[in-house]
């Protein structure tokens, strides 16, 4: 089966994976985990409830069979799992998998980051969501200063991973922080990507109001430096994609609220837990745990019950948000990454 592209019923083939590897994050950002919800007495999965590294591993490979091309390792912040580099060196050994990425806080980086490069991994995606450090406090929810990430991405640099920035922006929170961020990430030549403010999971307390739309964004942006499109965008990229004008540094905006891409959306997810999740807005998943601590059940039985998930998948939330469907409870972002 090594290669065969499988569909959903809106034709959408199955290309990218994303594995969140820890529930367990050192931030309480309010649009993730926030600090009232996420609390000193949360009980987080315990480590057998976690996939460990073979059944990842085992996964990942029974996902590159069916068609898959990159996978993206979340959480959670994934560095708080141990060992990570020694889980990005057993995927880089699968054969066919073209390209291994992270998302984090950045934290971690100065410590990880060679390690994480040498084991394999190709880029990692930054968060930050303001460069002013006081107003970086409160959004982190945990007094964490911006100077340990920005650190942390230079370490990225100089150890030779692909860095792009996400900054989630939220009105009256952070939207005072997007000219700054474009200034500060277009001298460094780094891509910066931004993100409308979604409703992800049910404790982060979204409504409308609160979004800043791409369009206000880009406008925001254009008129203080110009940007132009960048051509020959690929099917399945979540950001559409700009430049400055007379160089090379990107900009992207990620829209799923004003100018949604579900009819494009090429992603799995895995769970912490081990569930399989066909949208980020999922309300429920698929328990693949189940079957990979069964030892009844092969390789091709687990492909089989995989390729019955995505081809029976009809997601498109953002296609169809309302108020209604907003409010309803859906799968925490620290669980399945963003």
């Amino acid at each position: 089966m090594k290669g065969t592209k499988y569909i959903d019923t809106l034709k959408r083939p199955l290309k990218d994976l994303r594995i969140s590897v820890t529930d367990r994050c050192n931030f309480r950002c309010s649009y993730c985990m926030p600090a009232e919800v996420f609390g000193p007495d949360f009980a987080f999965l315990p480590r057998s409830e976690m996939l460990n590294f073979d059944e990842i591993k085992r996964l990942a490979t029974i996902f590159v069979h069916l068609g898959v091309e990159k996978v993206r390792l979340t959480g959670g912040e994934p560095l708080m799992r141990k060992d990570l580099p020694l889980l990005v060196s057993m995927l880089t050994s699968i054969e066919g998998l073209r390209d291994i990425a992270l998302t984090t806080n950045g934290i971690f980086l100065p410590k990880h980051a060679k390690a994480l490069k040498d084991a394999g991994l190709k880029r990692v995606n930054v968060s930050l969501d303001a460069l002013d450090s006081d107003l970086f406090q409160q959004i982190n929810g945990r007094g964490v200063q911006v100077k340990p990430v920005l650190k942390g991405i230079d370490a990225a640099r100089r150890a030779g991973l692909g860095v792009k920035i996400n900054m989630v922006v939220k009105k009256g929170l952070n939207d005072s922080q997007i000219l700054p961020m474009a200034s500060h990430f277009k001298n460094e030549g780094i891509t910066l990507r931004f993100i409308e403010f979604m409703d992800v999971g049910s404790t982060n307390g979204w409504n409308y109001e609160q979004v800043i739309s791409k369009k206000e964004i880009h406008n925001l942006i254009h008129n203080e430096y110009p940007l132009e499109v960048v051509e020959g965008q690929v099917y399945g990229d979540v950001a559409k994609r700009y430049r400055y004008v007379g160089t090379n540094t990107e900009v992207g905006f990620i829209s799923s609220v004003t100018e949604t891409f579900c009819s494009s959306c090429t992603r799995a997810r895995i769970s912490t837990e081990g569930k399989l999740y066909t949208c980020l807005f999922a309300e429920t998943g698929f328990d693949i745990r189940k079957l990979l601590r069964d030892d009844a059940m092969t390789d091709e039985d687990i492909s089989d019950a995989i390729v019955k998930v995505w081809e029976r998948r009809a997601d498109r939330y953002s296609d169809e948000r309302t108020e209604e469907s907003a409010r309803k409870r859906k799968i925490e972002m620290s669980y399945i990454g963003g």
